[in-house]
């Protein structure tokens, strides 16, 4: 079984400091004491692994099936702001748009000084204290919701430091236009993996069903056309909850760390 350990780091200039860090680390990590493992930096790392800790009572089973599957993968997720709205403004890089959300046009971006910070200040750490590889063909990034927004960001700006990423039914729609932009204007390094999904019963309606897809279709273009390795997937009964992130696990992972599989 493997062990999930807790720590706290600090988080400067940030109304939450410090922050608590969730790391999972494998049953092999005991085993085999020289060997660096492929690492999934994740945001809200408190709804990762135990249900009485998720926020809304349901976490992903994140340990569950890394513990079934005996994947040696270790995976780092720091908590989110958890007051008002901060959360919203942490992981939104660019003045948010389009949005029917009505809390989010008034929230003041910081997504930018949140990814330097997981950038400049927590792998590092992790590295120092955790046996992880540091080299970008073995890091991941991902999350969902705005963590898939943060992804989708991160993935093109630090696209040195990470070759992965999991966008899961990410909050594009805030930031679509400064996305395009962005994806247009990296230079992206070999081997980089986008996994981005949308659940079918994510959204009301078929107008904004059929948005929703053509974002996750466009961005998954651009990012083809940038000689990037993709996998838009739509999933079907698919809702906006840990509930439903949890059964595509096995889809995500597998992508994004197939030599993990082949020698699980």
């Amino acid at each position: 079984m493997g062990e999930v350990k807790q720590f706290k780091l600090a988080m400067p200039g940030f109304s939450q400091s410090p922050r608590k860090v969730w790391v999972y680390l494998p049953d092999s990590y005991q085993d085999e004491k020289l060997k660096k493992f492929d690492v999934l930096y994740m945001f809200d790392g408190h709804n990762l692994f135990f249900d009485d800790v998720a926020t809304y009572g349901k976490s992903w089973g994140l340990k569950a099936y890394l513990d079934t599957m005996k994947l040696d993968l270790v995976v780092i997720g720091a908590d989110c702001n958890h007051t008002g709205n901060n959360r919203l403004g942490e992981y939104c890089p660019y003045k948010p748009v389009n949005t029917d959300v009505e809390e989010i046009p008034s929230v003041k971006p910081r997504g930018k000084e949140t990814a330097k910070w997981y950038v400049e200040v927590l792998k590092p750490y992790c590295e120092k204290h955790f046996r992880i590889r540091k080299d970008r063909e073995h890091v991941g990034i991902g999350g969902s919701s705005m963590g898939g927004l943060m992804s989708e960001y991160m993935i093109s700006e630090y696209n040195d430091v990470f070759a992965k990423a999991a966008c899961i039914s990410p909050s594009t729609s805030f930031n679509y236009e400064e996305l395009q932009k962005q994806i247009r204007n990296t230079n992206y390094r070999r081997h980089t993996r986008i996994y981005i999904d949308q659940g079918s019963q994510e959204v009301h309606g078929k107008r904004r069903f059929i948005d929703s897809m053509e974002m996750m279709l466009v961005l998954n273009h651009l990012w083809v056309e940038k000689g990037c390795h993709t996998y838009p997937h739509l999933t079907p009964g698919g809702h906006h909850s840990e509930a439903d992130w949890e059964q595509i696990i096995p889809v995500f992972l597998p992508f994004l760390y197939p030599d993990l599989y082949e020698n699980s």
